[in-house]
């Protein structure tokens, strides 16, 4: 069949049940966009349209499952700030923090936004990333988060990637709606949100649960609206102080609870029984220098996923590169290589509620993968920074950077 593609002489790494569950001297085959067969090379079914990886080592394609990926504008000035001992709440006393970004991406174009957010989004591409999680909530009010999620539709239209919209129009109060809180998740439960999903521009529905953002209770109402109109939730929890955000997470069944350095045992008790994921942002624990860590063993104990997302944000995580993500997992968080790996892969898919067909290569699944040129599957978390050689096979094509 002219669909049909094969690729062999390699080692893969399935990441099936989330572990590197290894088949050495591999072969793959697809048949259009899904994988057909995987197993060992002697075992290869028929003749195909065939590609020599010469002993590369092939991982599902990585998955980003956090990221703020659109936006305008930056925020080094308030970096340099917080280096000479600003903290984050005196500088969003001061107009900075998310409201400029939210100044910024309201006065930017449409076309501008989608400038700026393919190319930040080919940095991840040459990381391996062939599907990306990307949330609005840089707007707050109808027209520019509109805007927001439309560019996120596109950029899964214009590159090789696999583009899953998350409404976070509850990310901070906007300016307009100062001390009135309570009014504005009203207009986003009776307004905005509903208009978005029925243009079909939803795939989840986010909040921040914090003291300097909304109060469980406002969450809550928030998660009322989303279930009412068949959409999945996940959930800001637990960041900078314990308010039950990872637990509240559990009782809607949200698809994950990120963040987390603050939630309780209890929490984690409840996202285990939810099959709730939890989404670990080692890039802001580094950039914020936070102290406390996630309940790692805690979530372990209790078998909770841990995937990792890039939190890719122009505040609190500027980060292009999802490898540096494993690297400082691993040594921030104490996660081990391949705990990283499925962190970005299987675990990931699960928090995007993707897993049937995204996550590990298995037959049925679509045929996105990475042959990497490395001898161990942990030298994607060891190398920091640079660009390692690789081939990236997008729904069974095999693309460029994008």
């Amino acid at each position: 069949m002219s669909d049909t593609r094969c690729w062999f002489n390699c080692h893969v790494a399935t990441m099936v049940g989330g572990h590197y569950s290894v088949i050495a001297d591999a072969a793959i085959l697809a048949r259009g966009e899904r994988i057909a067969w995987i197993g060992r090379r002697e075992q290869l079914p028929s003749d195909c349209q065939a590609t020599d990886l010469h002993g590369a080592w092939v991982t599902p394609g990585l998955i980003d499952c956090h990221s703020h990926l659109v936006f305008a504008g930056e925020r080094s000035a308030e970096f340099e700030l917080r280096l000479e001992g600003t903290s984050y709440a005196e500088i969003a006393a001061h107009g900075g923090g998310i409201a400029s970004t939210v100044r910024a991406t309201r006065a930017a174009s449409e076309e501008q936004l989608l400038d700026s957010a393919e190319r930040r989004a080919r940095q991840l591409l040459r990381d391996g990333v062939t599907c990306l999680e990307v949330k609005s909530g840089y707007g707050l009010d109808l027209a520019s988060e509109r805007k927001l999620l439309r560019v996120a539709r596109q950029l899964g239209e214009r590159l090789p990637l696999t583009v899953r919209t998350t409404c976070l129009a509850a990310h901070a109060v906007p300016p307009e709606y100062t001390g009135r809180s309570d009014d504005y998740i009203e207009h986003v439960c009776d307004e905005m949100l509903p208009a978005l999903a029925a243009e079909g521009l939803v795939d989840a529905v986010d909040a921040y649960c914090e003291h300097l953002a909304f109060s469980p209770e406002q969450v809550e109402r928030l998660f009322e609206a989303a279930t009412a109109l068949g959409l999945p939730v996940k959930l800001h929890a637990d960041q900078l102080s314990a308010l039950g955000g990872a637990g509240l997470a559990a009782r809607y069944l949200a698809l994950s609870a990120d963040h987390l350095e603050y939630a309780s045992d209890a929490d984690v008790v409840a996202m285990g029984t939810a099959g709730t994921v939890a989404v670990l942002l080692p890039a802001a624990f580094y950039l914020l220098n936070e102290s406390r860590r996630p309940p790692i063993e805690c979530l372990r104990r209790h078998g909770v996923p841990i995937a990792l997302g890039s939190d890719l944000n122009p505040g609190t995580a500027p980060v292009l590169s999802l490898r540096l993500v494993l690297a400082m997992a691993c040594t921030s968080f104490g996660m081990t290589p391949e705990e990283a790996l499925a962190g970005v892969t299987l675990h990931a898919a699960h928090a995007l509620g993707l897993a049937h067909r995204h996550g590990s290569l298995e037959v049925g699944k679509l045929a996105d993968f990475v042959a990497w040129d490395v001898r161990r599957p942990a030298e994607l978390a060891y190398w920091l920074g640079g660009d390692l050689p690789r081939r990236v096979i997008f729904h069974g094509k095999e693309v460029g950077d994008g």
